[in-house]
């Protein structure tokens, strides 16, 4: 059985503070918070605290939050990772629709979660499973919380371009593959 990271939040920083304030101790209790919290687009996805105010998170700001509380806490061995999967409708049925009517097998998503001690942490819903993923895994970097926003986006989207012309028969312009892309994203939410 996989080994959760787990340590008691002792930090006065903001966020250890804000989780603190809503009677969560531990490290597992705000996992588990975070986990619950519904998926959706936070209004400023550059100040994580507005996962508080919005009372929902994206894969990266849930993630981002989670590890900027490690750091807080001193917990080191937490890593926030982007890794490139091919989401398709094996491991995201909402999307076969989409995927089925641009005539697509899957498109390269970039998703952000934890890893610890090699496992794979996903916090992103509450029935959210590595499992789902782990066999569509393209590629996974290691990034700080401060690159979540752009960082993420930039990555992700020259990954795209790479992907369009290493695929010369591939139909699509970028810009239309990553209008597909956010069709898939707003079924999925």
């Amino acid at each position: 059985m996989m080994t959760k990271p787990d340590f008691s939040l002792l930090s006065k920083a903001s966020i250890s503070k804000e989780f603190i304030s809503r009677g969560i101790s531990t490290f597992q209790e705000a996992a588990q918070y975070i986990k619950e919290m519904p998926y959706g687009r936070n209004e400023n996805k550059y100040d994580l605290l507005s996962l508080f105010s919005d009372q929902q998170g994206t894969c990266s700001t849930k993630h981002a939050i989670l590890k900027t509380l490690a750091n807080e806490n001193d917990f080191l061995e937490i890593q926030l990772v982007i890794g490139l999967f091919k989401m398709n409708v094996l491991n995201t049925p909402q999307i076969q629709f989409i995927l089925d009517n641009n005539h697509l097998n899957y498109i390269p998503e970039a998703h952000c979660y934890l890893k610890y001690r090699n496992n794979i942490l996903d916090y992103t819903k509450s029935n959210s499973n590595p499992s789902t993923f782990f066999n569509d895994l393209i590629e996974e970097i290691e990034i700080s919380p401060d690159q979540i926003t752009d960082f993420k986006v930039s990555y992700h989207q020259n990954y795209l371009k790479s992907w369009i012309l290493e695929n010369s028969n591939f139909k699509y312009s970028f810009s239309q593959l990553w209008e597909i892309r956010e069709q898939c994203i707003q079924n999925f939410a």
